[in-house]
Protein backbone atom coordinates (compact mmCIF):
# COMPACT_ATOMS: atom_id res chain seq x y z
CA UNK A 1 0.00 0.00 0.00
CA UNK A 2 1.32 3.41 -0.73
CA UNK A 3 0.06 6.52 0.34
CA UNK A 4 0.74 9.95 -1.28
CA UNK A 5 0.12 13.46 1.31
CA UNK A 6 -2.18 11.34 3.05
CA UNK A 7 -4.94 12.40 0.30
CA UNK A 8 -4.73 8.87 -1.60
CA UNK A 9 -5.08 5.65 -0.53
CA UNK A 10 -4.00 2.93 -3.13
CA UNK A 11 -4.11 -0.79 -3.39
CA UNK A 12 -3.90 -4.08 -5.75
CA UNK A 13 -7.54 -4.85 -6.01
CA UNK A 14 -9.09 -1.58 -4.91
CA UNK A 15 -8.43 2.19 -5.17
CA UNK A 16 -10.45 4.64 -2.44
CA UNK A 17 -9.98 8.64 -2.31
CA UNK A 18 -10.14 10.52 0.31
CA UNK A 19 -12.43 12.95 -1.52
CA UNK A 20 -15.11 10.98 -3.45
CA UNK A 21 -18.28 11.61 -2.47
CA UNK A 22 -20.26 9.04 -1.59
CA UNK A 23 -19.87 5.20 -2.90
CA UNK A 24 -16.64 4.32 -4.56
CA UNK A 25 -16.79 2.66 -8.00
CA UNK A 26 -15.65 -0.67 -8.12
CA UNK A 27 -14.08 -1.65 -11.67
CA UNK A 28 -14.86 -4.92 -13.33
CA UNK A 29 -12.14 -6.22 -15.80
CA UNK A 30 -13.09 -4.69 -18.90
CA UNK A 31 -13.21 -1.14 -16.99
CA UNK A 32 -16.73 0.00 -17.17
CA UNK A 33 -19.69 0.34 -14.33
CA UNK A 34 -23.04 -0.82 -14.89
CA UNK A 35 -25.48 0.78 -13.14
CA UNK A 36 -27.88 -1.61 -14.07
CA UNK A 37 -28.82 -4.38 -16.73
CA UNK A 38 -30.95 -1.60 -18.66
CA UNK A 39 -28.76 1.05 -18.43
CA UNK A 40 -25.73 1.20 -20.70
CA UNK A 41 -22.42 1.42 -18.87
CA UNK A 42 -20.85 4.55 -17.77
CA UNK A 43 -16.85 4.45 -18.88
CA UNK A 44 -14.09 5.02 -17.46
CA UNK A 45 -11.71 7.69 -18.43
CA UNK A 46 -7.63 7.15 -17.72
CA UNK A 47 -5.12 9.66 -17.36
CA UNK A 48 -7.34 12.93 -17.55
CA UNK A 49 -5.69 16.36 -16.24
CA UNK A 50 -7.54 18.08 -14.23
CA UNK A 51 -7.55 22.09 -16.02
CA UNK A 52 -9.53 24.57 -13.59
CA UNK A 53 -11.77 25.07 -11.25
CA UNK A 54 -15.81 25.09 -11.64
CA UNK A 55 -18.83 26.11 -9.41
CA UNK A 56 -20.01 24.82 -6.93
CA UNK A 57 -16.18 23.51 -5.35
CA UNK A 58 -15.90 21.30 -8.39
CA UNK A 59 -12.92 21.48 -10.72
CA UNK A 60 -13.40 21.02 -14.50
CA UNK A 61 -11.57 19.22 -16.79
CA UNK A 62 -11.79 18.69 -21.18
CA UNK A 63 -11.49 14.59 -22.73
CA UNK A 64 -12.18 15.85 -26.83
CA UNK A 65 -15.32 17.68 -26.94
CA UNK A 66 -16.35 16.23 -23.35
CA UNK A 67 -16.31 18.87 -20.33
CA UNK A 68 -15.77 16.48 -17.21
CA UNK A 69 -16.96 17.93 -13.42
CA UNK A 70 -15.07 16.31 -10.67
CA UNK A 71 -15.33 17.05 -7.07
CA UNK A 72 -12.24 16.93 -4.82
CA UNK A 73 -10.10 17.59 -7.71
CA UNK A 74 -7.54 19.91 -7.99
CA UNK A 75 -5.80 21.33 -11.01
CA UNK A 76 -2.61 19.58 -12.08
CA UNK A 77 -3.79 16.14 -10.78
CA UNK A 78 -3.95 13.25 -13.24
CA UNK A 79 -6.54 10.94 -12.52
CA UNK A 80 -8.65 8.00 -13.64
CA UNK A 81 -12.16 8.96 -13.33
CA UNK A 82 -15.49 6.57 -13.65
CA UNK A 83 -18.25 9.04 -15.23
CA UNK A 84 -21.50 9.00 -12.95
CA UNK A 85 -23.70 10.98 -15.36
CA UNK A 86 -23.28 11.65 -18.70
CA UNK A 87 -25.25 14.06 -21.28
CA UNK A 88 -24.42 15.19 -24.57
CA UNK A 89 -21.90 18.09 -24.14
CA UNK A 90 -20.69 17.47 -20.50
CA UNK A 91 -20.48 14.82 -17.61
CA UNK A 92 -20.20 14.30 -14.13
CA UNK A 93 -17.23 12.00 -12.54
CA UNK A 94 -15.62 10.60 -9.71
CA UNK A 95 -11.83 10.07 -9.08
CA UNK A 96 -10.87 6.61 -8.61
CA UNK A 97 -7.53 6.71 -8.71
CA UNK A 98 -4.85 9.86 -8.50
CA UNK A 99 -2.36 8.35 -10.93
CA UNK A 100 0.32 12.31 -10.62
CA UNK A 101 -1.35 14.52 -7.79
CA UNK A 102 -1.17 17.98 -8.27
CA UNK A 103 1.91 20.07 -6.82
CA UNK A 104 -0.43 21.99 -4.46
CA UNK A 105 -2.47 19.04 -3.42
CA UNK A 106 -2.14 18.93 0.21
CA UNK A 107 -3.52 16.60 2.85
CA UNK A 108 -7.00 17.85 4.54
CA UNK A 109 -7.18 17.94 8.09
CA UNK A 110 -10.68 16.61 8.52
CA UNK A 111 -10.99 12.76 9.11
CA UNK A 112 -14.80 13.59 7.26
CA UNK A 113 -12.90 14.86 4.26
CA UNK A 114 -14.77 13.41 1.38
CA UNK A 115 -18.03 12.60 2.49
CA UNK A 116 -18.95 15.57 4.52
CA UNK A 117 -19.48 17.72 1.68
CA UNK A 118 -19.44 20.54 3.69
CA UNK A 119 -14.83 21.85 3.30
CA UNK A 120 -14.56 20.50 -0.13
CA UNK A 121 -11.45 22.57 -0.64
CA UNK A 122 -9.31 20.96 2.38
CA UNK A 123 -6.97 19.44 -0.07
CA UNK A 124 -5.92 23.13 -1.38
CA UNK A 125 -3.87 25.38 -0.02
CA UNK A 126 -5.41 28.51 1.43
CA UNK A 127 -3.62 30.98 -0.33
CA UNK A 128 -5.07 28.91 -3.52
CA UNK A 129 -8.37 29.25 -2.44
CA UNK A 130 -8.32 32.93 -2.49
CA UNK A 131 -7.04 32.77 -5.88
CA UNK A 132 -10.03 30.88 -7.15
CA UNK A 133 -12.18 32.82 -4.86
CA UNK A 134 -11.07 36.22 -6.62
CA UNK A 135 -11.88 34.48 -9.98
CA UNK A 136 -14.97 33.06 -9.68
CA UNK A 137 -16.14 36.94 -8.44
CA UNK A 138 -14.45 38.05 -11.51
CA UNK A 139 -15.60 35.73 -13.93
CA UNK A 140 -19.59 35.80 -13.04
CA UNK A 141 -19.77 39.44 -12.53
CA UNK A 142 -18.18 39.20 -16.39
CA UNK A 143 -19.70 36.22 -17.70
CA UNK A 144 -23.53 36.45 -16.07
CA UNK A 145 -23.64 40.50 -15.27
CA UNK A 146 -22.15 41.59 -18.76
CA UNK A 147 -21.41 45.38 -17.04
CA UNK A 148 -17.73 47.03 -17.27
CA UNK A 149 -16.25 46.64 -14.19
CA UNK A 150 -13.08 48.77 -12.17
CA UNK A 151 -9.90 46.73 -11.45
CA UNK A 152 -11.74 44.01 -8.24
CA UNK A 153 -9.85 44.87 -5.14
CA UNK A 154 -7.83 41.61 -3.91
CA UNK A 155 -9.90 39.68 -1.71
CA UNK A 156 -9.80 39.99 2.13
CA UNK A 157 -8.72 36.54 3.65
CA UNK A 158 -10.00 35.15 6.68
CA UNK A 159 -7.45 34.73 9.59
CA UNK A 160 -8.74 32.48 11.20
CA UNK A 161 -9.32 28.94 8.73
CA UNK A 162 -10.27 26.49 11.30
CA UNK A 163 -12.73 27.42 14.22
CA UNK A 164 -13.88 30.47 12.92
CA UNK A 165 -17.54 29.54 12.71
CA UNK A 166 -20.00 30.49 15.57
CA UNK A 167 -22.90 28.35 14.55
CA UNK A 168 -23.22 24.85 13.49
CA UNK A 169 -26.61 22.53 12.71
CA UNK A 170 -26.64 19.09 13.42
CA UNK A 171 -29.24 16.62 11.86
CA UNK A 172 -30.25 13.76 14.17
CA UNK A 173 -31.49 10.34 12.21
CA UNK A 174 -32.17 6.56 12.64
CA UNK A 175 -29.96 5.85 9.33
CA UNK A 176 -26.61 6.82 9.35
CA UNK A 177 -24.87 6.80 5.88
CA UNK A 178 -22.82 3.49 5.31
CA UNK A 179 -19.93 4.19 3.32
CA UNK A 180 -18.72 1.54 0.74
CA UNK A 181 -16.39 0.15 2.93
CA UNK A 182 -18.26 -0.39 5.41
CA UNK A 183 -20.57 -2.29 3.59
CA UNK A 184 -18.25 -4.67 1.34
CA UNK A 185 -16.98 -5.56 5.33
CA UNK A 186 -20.13 -7.02 5.48
CA UNK A 187 -20.34 -5.38 9.22
CA UNK A 188 -23.88 -5.48 10.87
CA UNK A 189 -24.31 -2.33 12.55
CA UNK A 190 -26.81 -2.76 15.69
CA UNK A 191 -26.65 0.94 16.41
CA UNK A 192 -28.32 2.91 13.35
CA UNK A 193 -28.45 6.10 14.72
CA UNK A 194 -26.65 9.12 13.68
CA UNK A 195 -25.82 12.79 14.88
CA UNK A 196 -23.87 14.59 12.00
CA UNK A 197 -24.37 16.47 8.72
CA UNK A 198 -26.85 15.21 5.98
CA UNK A 199 -25.16 13.40 2.74
CA UNK A 200 -25.94 15.52 -0.63
CA UNK A 201 -28.21 13.24 -2.57
CA UNK A 202 -29.73 10.99 0.70
CA UNK A 203 -32.23 13.33 2.33
CA UNK A 204 -33.01 10.68 4.89
CA UNK A 205 -29.39 10.01 5.81
CA UNK A 206 -26.92 11.24 8.41
CA UNK A 207 -23.17 11.39 8.01
CA UNK A 208 -21.75 11.12 11.72
CA UNK A 209 -19.38 13.31 12.41
CA UNK A 210 -16.87 12.69 15.40
CA UNK A 211 -15.10 16.06 14.86
CA UNK A 212 -15.78 18.83 13.33
CA UNK A 213 -12.92 21.49 12.79
CA UNK A 214 -14.68 24.72 11.67
CA UNK A 215 -16.00 25.73 15.33
CA UNK A 216 -14.30 26.16 19.00
CA UNK A 217 -13.89 22.42 20.14
CA UNK A 218 -16.72 22.61 22.69
CA UNK A 219 -19.23 21.90 20.02
CA UNK A 220 -17.92 18.90 19.50
CA UNK A 221 -18.07 17.76 23.07
CA UNK A 222 -21.31 18.88 23.34
CA UNK A 223 -23.23 17.06 20.31
CA UNK A 224 -21.19 13.72 20.93
CA UNK A 225 -22.12 13.83 24.76
CA UNK A 226 -25.80 14.52 23.16
CA UNK A 227 -25.30 11.37 21.23
CA UNK A 228 -23.47 9.01 23.83
CA UNK A 229 -26.59 9.85 26.24
CA UNK A 230 -29.40 9.15 23.37
CA UNK A 231 -27.24 6.01 23.11
CA UNK A 232 -27.30 4.94 27.04
CA UNK A 233 -31.22 5.85 27.45
CA UNK A 234 -32.32 4.51 24.59
CA UNK A 235 -33.89 7.52 23.00
CA UNK A 236 -35.21 7.42 19.02
CA UNK A 237 -33.52 9.49 16.49
CA UNK A 238 -35.81 10.55 13.76
CA UNK A 239 -37.11 9.20 10.79
CA UNK A 240 -37.03 11.48 8.10
CA UNK A 241 -39.13 9.12 5.93
CA UNK A 242 -41.55 8.32 8.45
CA UNK A 243 -41.80 11.39 10.37
CA UNK A 244 -41.29 9.80 13.44
CA UNK A 245 -38.65 9.89 16.74
CA UNK A 246 -37.85 11.91 19.14
CA UNK A 247 -34.15 13.73 19.10
CA UNK A 248 -34.47 15.48 16.03
CA UNK A 249 -31.63 18.76 15.03
CA UNK A 250 -29.28 20.40 16.94
CA UNK A 251 -28.03 23.91 16.68
CA UNK A 252 -25.26 25.19 18.10
CA UNK A 253 -23.96 28.87 18.76
CA UNK A 254 -21.43 30.71 20.53
CA UNK A 255 -20.11 33.86 20.60
CA UNK A 256 -17.05 36.63 21.06
CA UNK A 257 -18.13 36.98 24.62
CA UNK A 258 -17.69 34.02 25.22
CA UNK A 259 -21.55 32.58 25.35
CA UNK A 260 -23.09 29.38 23.96
CA UNK A 261 -26.18 28.65 23.10
CA UNK A 262 -28.00 24.96 22.31
CA UNK A 263 -31.17 24.66 20.95
CA UNK A 264 -32.73 21.14 20.30
CA UNK A 265 -35.22 20.15 18.41
CA UNK A 266 -37.49 17.32 19.72
CA UNK A 267 -40.34 15.29 17.76
CA UNK A 268 -42.72 14.25 21.26
CA UNK A 269 -44.46 10.98 19.39
CA UNK A 270 -45.57 9.76 22.29
CA UNK A 271 -46.90 9.96 26.04
CA UNK A 272 -43.31 10.52 28.30
CA UNK A 273 -41.24 12.15 25.41
CA UNK A 274 -41.39 15.83 27.28
CA UNK A 275 -40.05 14.22 29.63
CA UNK A 276 -37.27 12.22 28.39
CA UNK A 277 -36.34 15.64 26.04
CA UNK A 278 -35.86 17.12 29.60
CA UNK A 279 -34.08 13.92 30.77
CA UNK A 280 -31.65 14.83 28.26
CA UNK A 281 -31.88 18.76 28.53
CA UNK A 282 -30.72 18.15 32.14
CA UNK A 283 -27.65 16.33 31.51
CA UNK A 284 -26.59 18.67 29.15
CA UNK A 285 -27.23 21.58 31.68
CA UNK A 286 -25.64 19.42 34.13
CA UNK A 287 -22.60 18.65 32.09
CA UNK A 288 -21.82 21.86 30.10
CA UNK A 289 -21.64 25.08 32.83
CA UNK A 290 -20.66 27.23 29.69
CA UNK A 291 -23.95 27.10 28.18
CA UNK A 292 -26.03 30.02 29.21
CA UNK A 293 -29.14 29.85 26.70
CA UNK A 294 -30.17 26.23 26.42
CA UNK A 295 -33.45 25.92 24.28
CA UNK A 296 -35.88 23.03 23.05
CA UNK A 297 -38.67 23.09 20.75
CA UNK A 298 -40.83 20.32 20.01
CA UNK A 299 -41.49 20.56 15.61
CA UNK A 300 -43.74 18.47 14.37
CA UNK A 301 -43.65 20.24 11.14
CA UNK A 302 -42.41 18.21 7.97
CA UNK A 303 -38.95 20.24 7.31
CA UNK A 304 -36.66 21.28 10.36
CA UNK A 305 -37.55 24.54 9.99
CA UNK A 306 -38.55 26.54 13.61
CA UNK A 307 -38.97 30.11 12.72
CA UNK A 308 -42.78 30.32 13.18
CA UNK A 309 -42.43 28.15 16.13
CA UNK A 310 -42.28 29.06 19.80
CA UNK A 311 -39.02 28.18 21.18
CA UNK A 312 -38.66 27.21 25.15
CA UNK A 313 -35.61 28.44 27.41
CA UNK A 314 -34.98 25.04 29.77
CA UNK A 315 -31.70 27.12 30.91
CA UNK A 316 -30.30 30.62 30.86
CA UNK A 317 -31.59 33.32 28.80
CA UNK A 318 -33.36 33.10 25.49
CA UNK A 319 -30.12 34.73 23.53
CA UNK A 320 -26.59 35.74 23.94
CA UNK A 321 -24.28 38.18 22.74
CA UNK A 322 -21.97 39.45 19.91
CA UNK A 323 -19.42 42.39 20.12
CA UNK A 324 -18.12 44.46 17.35
CA UNK A 325 -16.24 47.24 17.55
CA UNK A 326 -17.98 49.00 20.57
CA UNK A 327 -21.56 47.95 19.56
CA UNK A 328 -23.29 44.97 21.10
CA UNK A 329 -25.51 42.67 19.45
CA UNK A 330 -28.58 40.51 20.80
CA UNK A 331 -28.67 37.11 18.84
CA UNK A 332 -31.62 34.52 19.76
CA UNK A 333 -32.15 30.98 18.04
CA UNK A 334 -33.85 32.94 15.26
CA UNK A 335 -31.40 35.89 14.47
CA UNK A 336 -29.66 35.84 11.56
CA UNK A 337 -25.51 36.79 12.37
CA UNK A 338 -22.73 36.47 9.90
CA UNK A 339 -21.42 32.99 11.00
CA UNK A 340 -17.68 34.44 10.58
CA UNK A 341 -17.77 37.11 13.79
CA UNK A 342 -14.18 38.33 12.62
CA UNK A 343 -14.63 38.30 9.00
CA UNK A 344 -18.22 40.11 9.65
CA UNK A 345 -16.55 43.24 11.18
CA UNK A 346 -14.31 43.66 7.90
CA UNK A 347 -17.27 42.69 5.66
CA UNK A 348 -19.21 45.48 7.23
CA UNK A 349 -16.44 47.67 7.61
CA UNK A 350 -16.06 47.69 3.39
CA UNK A 351 -19.95 48.64 3.41
CA UNK A 352 -19.67 51.85 5.62
CA UNK A 353 -16.44 52.85 3.48
CA UNK A 354 -18.49 52.42 0.08
CA UNK A 355 -21.33 54.09 1.68
CA UNK A 356 -19.24 57.29 2.42
CA UNK A 357 -21.18 58.42 4.97
CA UNK A 358 -20.78 62.06 6.17
CA UNK A 359 -23.52 62.15 9.00
CA UNK A 360 -26.39 63.98 6.92
CA UNK A 361 -27.74 60.61 4.91
CA UNK A 362 -30.91 58.61 5.11
CA UNK A 363 -30.23 54.90 4.16
CA UNK A 364 -32.20 52.05 3.59
CA UNK A 365 -30.73 48.79 4.76
CA UNK A 366 -32.28 46.17 2.78
CA UNK A 367 -32.69 42.68 4.10
CA UNK A 368 -31.46 43.98 7.52
CA UNK A 369 -31.44 41.05 9.56
CA UNK A 370 -30.77 41.58 13.23
CA UNK A 371 -30.32 45.25 12.05
CA UNK A 372 -26.49 44.53 12.58
CA UNK A 373 -24.96 46.52 9.40
CA UNK A 374 -27.87 49.17 10.29
CA UNK A 375 -26.90 49.90 13.76
CA UNK A 376 -23.21 49.55 12.68
CA UNK A 377 -23.60 52.52 9.91
CA UNK A 378 -26.57 54.53 11.81
CA UNK A 379 -23.48 56.79 13.80
CA UNK A 380 -22.42 57.75 10.78
CA UNK A 381 -25.60 58.89 9.09
CA UNK A 382 -29.13 61.22 9.74
CA UNK A 383 -31.04 57.94 9.43
CA UNK A 384 -31.39 54.68 9.06
CA UNK A 385 -34.58 52.52 7.67
CA UNK A 386 -34.22 48.82 7.94
CA UNK A 387 -36.56 45.81 6.03
CA UNK A 388 -36.50 42.25 7.00
CA UNK A 389 -38.51 39.26 6.50
CA UNK A 390 -38.64 37.70 9.86
CA UNK A 391 -40.58 39.60 12.43
CA UNK A 392 -38.33 38.33 15.29
CA UNK A 393 -35.33 39.63 13.81
CA UNK A 394 -36.84 42.85 13.27
CA UNK A 395 -37.39 42.76 16.89
CA UNK A 396 -34.22 41.68 17.70
CA UNK A 397 -32.93 44.70 15.29
CA UNK A 398 -35.09 47.48 17.55
CA UNK A 399 -33.22 46.03 21.20
CA UNK A 400 -29.87 45.97 19.23
CA UNK A 401 -30.38 49.58 18.82
CA UNK A 402 -32.05 50.23 22.16
CA UNK A 403 -28.81 48.56 23.67
CA UNK A 404 -26.63 50.58 21.99
CA UNK A 405 -28.28 53.91 22.75
CA UNK A 406 -29.02 54.23 18.83
CA UNK A 407 -32.04 56.71 18.04
CA UNK A 408 -31.86 57.17 14.78
CA UNK A 409 -32.75 53.76 13.15
CA UNK A 410 -36.80 52.15 12.29
CA UNK A 411 -37.43 48.92 11.56
CA UNK A 412 -40.13 47.49 9.24
CA UNK A 413 -41.33 43.38 9.03
CA UNK A 414 -42.55 41.93 5.84
CA UNK A 415 -41.62 40.83 2.22
CA UNK A 416 -39.25 43.09 1.17
CA UNK A 417 -41.07 43.29 -2.41
CA UNK A 418 -44.31 43.94 -0.77
CA UNK A 419 -42.91 46.51 1.63
CA UNK A 420 -40.62 48.86 -0.09
CA UNK A 421 -42.68 50.39 -2.28
CA UNK A 422 -43.55 53.83 -3.98
CA UNK A 423 -46.00 54.80 -1.11
CA UNK A 424 -43.45 53.53 1.58
CA UNK A 425 -41.02 55.99 0.20
CA UNK A 426 -43.15 58.29 0.00
CA UNK A 427 -43.90 58.59 3.75
CA UNK A 428 -40.18 56.97 4.67
CA UNK A 429 -38.32 59.49 2.63
CA UNK A 430 -36.02 58.99 -0.37
CA UNK A 431 -32.77 57.27 0.37
CA UNK A 432 -29.12 59.33 -0.25
CA UNK A 433 -27.77 55.92 -0.31
CA UNK A 434 -29.55 51.94 -0.45
CA UNK A 435 -27.35 49.22 1.50
CA UNK A 436 -28.51 45.40 -0.08
CA UNK A 437 -27.85 42.25 1.71
CA UNK A 438 -30.06 39.80 0.13
CA UNK A 439 -30.13 36.03 0.54
CA UNK A 440 -29.01 33.70 -1.78
CA UNK A 441 -31.53 33.99 -4.55
CA UNK A 442 -30.63 37.99 -4.88
CA UNK A 443 -33.34 40.85 -4.95
CA UNK A 444 -36.79 40.47 -6.60
CA UNK A 445 -37.07 42.56 -9.63
CA UNK A 446 -39.93 44.26 -8.18
CA UNK A 447 -37.18 45.08 -5.61
CA UNK A 448 -34.64 46.66 -8.22
CA UNK A 449 -37.02 48.55 -9.75
CA UNK A 450 -38.01 50.25 -6.73
CA UNK A 451 -34.50 50.99 -5.98
CA UNK A 452 -34.08 52.66 -9.01
CA UNK A 453 -37.09 54.58 -8.79
CA UNK A 454 -36.06 56.27 -5.87
CA UNK A 455 -33.12 57.97 -7.24
CA UNK A 456 -30.97 57.28 -4.68
CA UNK A 457 -26.93 58.56 -5.66
CA UNK A 458 -24.98 55.33 -4.32
CA UNK A 459 -25.83 51.28 -3.77
CA UNK A 460 -23.99 48.69 -1.73
CA UNK A 461 -24.93 45.82 -2.53
CA UNK A 462 -23.61 42.80 -0.30
CA UNK A 463 -23.95 39.17 -1.63
CA UNK A 464 -23.06 35.64 -1.23
CA UNK A 465 -23.63 34.51 -4.27
CA UNK A 466 -22.23 36.39 -7.11
CA UNK A 467 -23.70 34.94 -9.71
CA UNK A 468 -27.40 36.18 -8.49
CA UNK A 469 -25.43 39.69 -7.47
CA UNK A 470 -24.32 39.80 -11.40
CA UNK A 471 -27.52 39.57 -12.40
CA UNK A 472 -29.16 42.11 -10.66
CA UNK A 473 -26.32 44.34 -11.56
CA UNK A 474 -27.02 43.68 -15.36
CA UNK A 475 -30.50 45.64 -14.45
CA UNK A 476 -29.25 47.81 -12.57
CA UNK A 477 -26.40 48.85 -14.97
CA UNK A 478 -28.59 51.62 -17.22
CA UNK A 479 -28.53 53.66 -14.13
CA UNK A 480 -26.09 52.70 -11.97
CA UNK A 481 -22.38 52.07 -13.07
CA UNK A 482 -20.04 49.49 -10.44
CA UNK A 483 -17.67 51.97 -8.98
CA UNK A 484 -15.70 49.49 -6.68
CA UNK A 485 -15.84 45.84 -6.01
CA UNK A 486 -14.24 43.89 -2.93
CA UNK A 487 -14.77 40.38 -2.03
CA UNK A 488 -14.37 38.62 1.15
CA UNK A 489 -13.62 35.52 2.43
CA UNK A 490 -16.34 34.34 5.08
CA UNK A 491 -15.88 30.76 4.71
CA UNK A 492 -12.53 29.05 4.23
CA UNK A 493 -12.33 25.76 2.65
CA UNK A 494 -15.67 26.29 0.76
CA UNK A 495 -16.13 27.84 -2.39
CA UNK A 496 -18.89 30.24 -1.39
CA UNK A 497 -17.42 33.63 -1.48
CA UNK A 498 -19.14 37.21 0.05
CA UNK A 499 -18.75 40.02 -2.54
CA UNK A 500 -18.92 43.91 -1.81
CA UNK A 501 -19.91 46.14 -4.84
CA UNK A 502 -20.26 50.09 -5.11
CA UNK A 503 -22.62 51.06 -7.66
CA UNK A 504 -22.74 54.95 -8.36
CA UNK A 505 -25.56 56.70 -9.89
CA UNK A 506 -25.03 57.73 -13.85
CA UNK A 507 -25.20 61.15 -14.59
Amino acid sequence: MNRHDGACVISSDRYVMQGCLQLHATINKDKTLYMSRKKKPLPVLENVTITDYAAEGKSIARVNDLVVFVPFAVPGDVVDLQVRRKKHSYCEAEIIRIVKPSDVRIAPQCAHFGLCGGCKWQNVPYAEQLKMKQKQVHDQLTRIGKVELPEIRPILGSEKTFGYRNKLEFGCCNKRWLTKEEISAGTEYTQMNAIGFHITGAFDKILPIEKCWLMDDLHNRIRNAIRDYAYATGMTFYDLRGKHGLLRDIVIRNSDTGEWMVLVQFHYDEEGDGERAKGLLQHIADSFPEITSLLYVDNQKANDTYNDLDIQVFKGEDHIFETMEELKFKVGAKSFYQTNTEQALRLYSVVRDFAGLTGNELVYDLYTGTGTIANFVARNARKVVGIEYVPEAIEDAKVNSEINGIVNTLFYAGDMKDILTDDFIAVNGRPDIVITDPPRAGMHPDVVQTIIRTGTGRIVYVSCNPATQARDLALLDQYYKVEAVQPVDMFPHTPHVENVVLLVKRS
